[in-house]
């Protein structure tokens, strides 16, 4: 299992705001932190401290920090990609590269002897990757992020995304994408509208994008790119990302029958392996329910997205839980007990045969 993480911008906070929001994350089991010195303005060494001090502070609470620097920051730092003592005195765990170079400075850099990990940019779908891996880098220190997209419209599409993270886990290198909180008011640039990789999460709350990349099952670590995430937040998407199993928020219908909310809340679901393209079947519960009446109610025409229980009139298959994949016709076995909420109807499409699920209001 992989990390989560936030994001911090000193620049744009003091240190008690910070700190408050680490401790705040920390107990939700957040161990990454993400900020970003692009360009340092005004006193540098005013900035630099102000660095140093939230980032001691992570790394003494167990939760480490990735740099976010483009080319020209060595410039100004006087520095040079293969000198990195820097952003070790900074106490950074790693820098990300949001610019890249020609691929061998990227490789020499992952040998640096301060073991700082170099995260590069997996968002552009180019030969970047095989192009540093050409130059023999020392692969454990190697790691990718996508980028995350403060104006709406502009982050990445589904596609798009699937095929460069594809590029970057056939030669298993770990792999870091980002949520946006709907609370969350700033991030690294003026504009700010979410800050999320891809571009359908940009409104839709977090335990839906956690999801989301779960069943994916492609990327390793999500960071939260804006700030601050709410406590809810926080806790949404700790419970999302490490629950045992995915979990699907519902809405349920009035007057449900002690028995069938256990079926639907108490049980651990299994898919069926056989598919059906109308329904996913969790068929286990028709056996343990098997002698509990299931009365005949809210027997309406089926949508995608409806949670169905088998009713007495069903024979064998009383007690069974479906969710439906199509509208469907009911006819009058099938009762409608709640449906999936709107914006995570998606969801049931990357869902595969023989993966077990749980349901959550």
């Amino acid at each position: 299992m992989g990390n989560i993480g936030i994001s911090i911008y000193p620049a744009k906070s003091t240190f008690e705001q910070d700190k408050a929001y680490l401790d705040l994350a920390r107990k939700y089991g957040f161990t990454r932190i993400f900020t970003s010195l692009l360009e340092i303005t005004g006193d540098a060494d005013a900035v630099i401290h102000k660095f140093k001090e939230i980032i001691a502070y992570g790394n003494a609470i167990g939760m480490e920090t990735i740099l976010d620097i483009n080319p020209g920051l060595f410039k100004q730092l006087n520095t040079s990609y293969d000198d990195l003592g820097f952003f070790q005195d900074l106490g950074a765990a790693g820098i990300r590269l949001d610019i890249g170079f020609t691929g061998l400075e990227e490789a020499q850099m992952t040998k640096n002897p301060y073991e700082l990990k170099i995260e590069v940019n997996m968002s552009n779908e180019t030969k970047y990757i095989e192009n540093i891996l050409s130059y023999h880098p020392k692969k454990e220190s190697l790691c990718a992020s996508h980028n995350f997209y403060p104006q709406k419209y502009t982050g990445i599409s589904q596609s798009h995304f699937e095929e460069t993270t594809a590029l970057f886990q056939k030669h298993n290198i770990h792999t870091v994408a980002f949520v946006s909180s709907q609370t969350g008011k700033f991030g690294p640039w003026p504009v700010q509208t979410g800050l999320c990789t891809l571009e359908q999460h940009r409104n839709l709350n977090i335990h839906t994008q956690v999801t989301h990349y779960r069943l994916m099952d492609n990327i390793d670590d999500l960071l939260i790119g804006n700030a601050y995430a709410s406590e809810e937040e926080l806790k949404a998407m700790s419970k999302a990302f490490f629950s045992p199993h995915p979990n699907f928020e519902m809405e349920l219908i009035d007057g449900l029958s002690d028995i069938e909310k256990k079926i639907i809340f108490d049980e651990i679901h299994l898919y069926r392996g056989d598919r059906s393209e109308y329904m996913i079947r969790s068929t286990s519960t028709r056996i343990k329910y098997k002698n509990e009446s299931i009365a005949a109610h809210h027997t309406d025409q089926i949508k995608k997205g409806d949670i169905l229980i088998c009713n007495d009139d069903f024979g064998q298959y009383k007690g069974e839980a479906q969710v439906a994949l199509k509208d469907m016709e009911n006819n009058g076995n099938r009762n409608v007990v709640g449906h999936l909420k709107k914006d995570a109807i998606f969801l049931l499409d990357y869902l595969e045969p023989w993966s077990t699920f749980t349901f959550s209001l």
